[in-house]
Parts: structure tokens; sequence; C-alpha cells
């Protein structure tokens, strides 16, 4: 697998959890809840937790939602679940962090958003308010920037130099180049009121790919920050995970990104939890990361007789998902284990060898049997209407020998 040689960005520490510095890359959600029911905010920042979100981040917005975040974090603690949570600000952060210092304390972080922190000359004093607050009470920030709430002054200055210059630059470019200054300026002068750099993060969301992957990597060259990525608004279902990964899998494998967050719109009732899915599938794709044990199979044709070996592969990956929990604490780098599900001759023999344990199933005129390959060698052969049943218990003592005696030493 080709090596990702990530930028070594500044380590900043958000509750227990690392960012930056040549950390694991986080993996960050966002509760849709109104967080001034702290029971059902609690509830679903529990359930993101436990899908595998290591940080996530709640709007606070109104008095009352200040007044219930301590409320939320004891009945978090209460349940053993530390997870880090960021505090998202606009308009009246700088109002809320200072009437409701126990708000202040329980967020892990803060989020701020240049373009939202105030209007005109109340701009620069309430953004200074809200950093101040930061230095008060030890957090790291997240400095925000976003496509559709960008500083106007800023937008509207750097559109006139364009206007002025001899050869003029198209307005998207104008518009990235303003989303990076903003960012850029904003960090400067959190430097300049007291924050260190090991407490600052930066994100610059667009909605579109190739924008939000032009942003990043000039931001990069820019700057040594840590980095959040995330497309904005990328849209519901197949379209805004595959946004999602086209954006955040490109500027990973080139080094670039310290967390991400793949911000769907989930459909009416589907779980918050597909987007903390998305982005372990994206790191875990990548070779970045691994979460659970994954599972190879061929998509079909009209070599494969049935859909049986589809109902096997959904069988097996269905298995080791729920597996998981408690072999994570029993097998040291179980999630690391890549299993084969083939359905002909065709690839299946040689893609078995390529996985951890595989299985070649008949195709269409082939002999009614099924040859197992453990570690790149044929292991076994099965035969008759338990194959799956009989695979599944190879897998298991697959992960016994080889992750068990590896936990045991």
């Amino acid at each position: 697998m080709m090596e990702i040689k990530r930028k070594i960005t500044h380590k900043v520490k958000v509750g227990d959890i690392f960012v930056g510095g040549g950390a694991p890359v986080v993996v960050q959600s966002m509760t849709n809840t109104d967080t001034e029911n702290a029971a059902s905010t609690a509830a679903q920042i529990q359930e993101l937790y436990e899908a595998g979100s290591e940080i996530v981040r709640i709007t606070v917005n109104t008095e009352e939602a200040a007044r219930q975040v301590p409320k939320i974090k004891e009945l978090l603690l209460n349940k053993s679940c530390n997870v880090p949570i960021v505090g998202d600000f606009h308009y009246n952060g700088h109002r809320l962090l200072t009437d409701f210092p126990d708000c202040a304390k329980a967020l892990d972080k803060y989020r701020i958003n240049p373009g939202n922190v105030g209007f005109g000359k109340k701009r620069d004093t309430q953004f200074e308010v809200m950093v101040e607050k930061a230095i008060e009470h030890n957090k790291p920030v997240r400095i925000g920037v976003n496509w559709g709430s960008l500083d106007q002054d800023l937008v509207v200055k750097l559109m006139d130099d364009n206007t002025k210059a001899v050869t003029q630059k198209p307005a998207d470019e104008i518009m990235k180049e303003a989303l990076i200054q903003s960012a850029l300026i904003s960090t400067k002068k959190a430097e300049e009121i007291g924050l260190a750099s090991d407490k600052i993060i930066i994100s610059a969301k667009v909605s579109r790919v190739q924008s939000l992957i032009d942003v990043y990597l000039e931001l990069s060259k820019r700057c040594d920050y840590a980095l959040h990525l995330g497309l904005t608004e990328a849209g519901m279902g197949s379209k805004g995970i595959t946004a999602s990964t086209a954006a955040l899998g490109f500027l990973l494998l080139n080094g670039v990104g310290d967390t991400i967050r793949a911000s769907l719109t989930p459909r009416p009732g589907e779980a918050r939890t597909q987007e903390v899915k998305t982005c372990q599938e994206i790191l875990q794709t990548t070779g970045l990361r691994s979460f659970t044990p994954q599972v190879t199979a061929c998509p079909g044709c009209g070599r494969t007789t049935s859909t049986y070996f589809q109902e096997l592969a959904e069988n097996i990956q269905n298995f080791l998902n729920t597996s998981m929990p408690k072999w994570k604490e029993k097998y040291n780098g179980v999630e690391t284990l890549n299993v084969a599900v083939m359905g002909c001759i065709v690839n299946g023999p040689g893609e078995s060898k390529h996985a951890d344990i595989g299985i070649s199933l008949p195709g269409t005129g082939e002999s009614p049997v099924a040859p197992i390959f453990i570690d790149g060698k044929k292991a076994q052969t099965l035969r008759g209407d338990k194959i799956a049943e009989e695979f599944q218990e190879i897998v298991i003592n697959y992960i016994e020998n080889r992750f068990g005696k590896k936990d045991a030493a």
C-alpha cells in the first residue's frame, strides 16, 4: 500500500483526544437535537460516541442551551461517556460564554465562525471576548470559516483589489482566497490576543468538491495549524457520501487533514450515525486507520449461479460488525482483519489469497466445492449445505489463533 506522508501540524488536545501532530486522524460529528433538551442531546451524543465519533459538536445558540450544557456533560459522565464536546457558537457566543461560565468550563472546545461573531465595529471586540474566554478556561478553539457565511468586508476588499488588478482572476478564485485569508487573519488575531498555536484548529468549508480540495491544499501550504476537513452541506444519501469521500479521500491521501466530519443530511428517520460510519470507512479504505474487519466481495456476474455469495458476504460482514464490541476488548488488532467472499473461479482463488482468510464459492458449471485460503495458502475445501456456518466457524478459529495469541503475548 502507498505510504501516506501526512503533513505534521500543531498537536491540539481536545478533552482526552489529540488532534494533529501526527496523531491518528480523528472522527467527529454533530448533534441535530435542540440543545435546550439536555436528555435528548445527551442521548444522541452517546449514540454518536458508541458509533465511533471521537468528538461531538453541539449547537449553543440560546441562554437555555448554555444552561443545559453542564447538565448534558453530567448525564454523559454518569454513563461513563467522556467524549469531548464542542460548543458551536454564532452571533452571541461572546455573551453566552461570559454569562454562563459553567457552560464555558464544561465544553472541551469552542467553534468560532469569524463571519458570524458580529458586525461592524463589534466584530473584533466580540471575537476577542470569545478568544479570551478560551484562554481563561484553557480550551482550544476551532476557527471555522464557511463559504456561506464569509466576512463580507473581506470579500468586498478582495473583489475591489481584483477589479483594479492588471490581470483579473475569476470570482470563484477570489472567494477561495477570501476563505483562506479569513481563516489565517483570524488565527493571527487569536494568537495576538494570547491563544497558543497548539490551541487552534482551522476549518474552511465549502460545498463543492474541487473548491474544497483547492482551498485546503493551499491552506496547508500557508500554515501549520491542525486542520479539520469537511464538505459542508454534502447532501443526502449516496450523493453526500460520494461527494464527501471524493473530497476528503483526496486530501487525506495527499497528507492533508487531522480530523474529519461527513456533513450528511439524514433521510427522515435515518440514524445520525451514518456520518460517523462514512468517516470511518473513508479512513479505513485510505489505509489511515482500521475500525472493523473488512469483507472483500465480488459484484457478481453471469458466472455466479445465485445470490448465495452475496448473502454469505452480508452475513459475514454483519457477524464481524456485531462481534467487534466484544472482540476489540479481547483481540488486539482484530480490526485489521480482511476476509474475502468470492463468487466464482475467475478471481475467487486469487482474491482469497490476498485476504487474511477467504472463500471461493462455486459458480456456473463449477464443481460444488468451496476452497478456503488462509494467509495466502489453500487450507481446506468445504462442501454441502452448511458452507456458511462452517466458514463462520473457520473465521472465529482464525481470529482466536492469530489475534488471541498476539493478545496473550
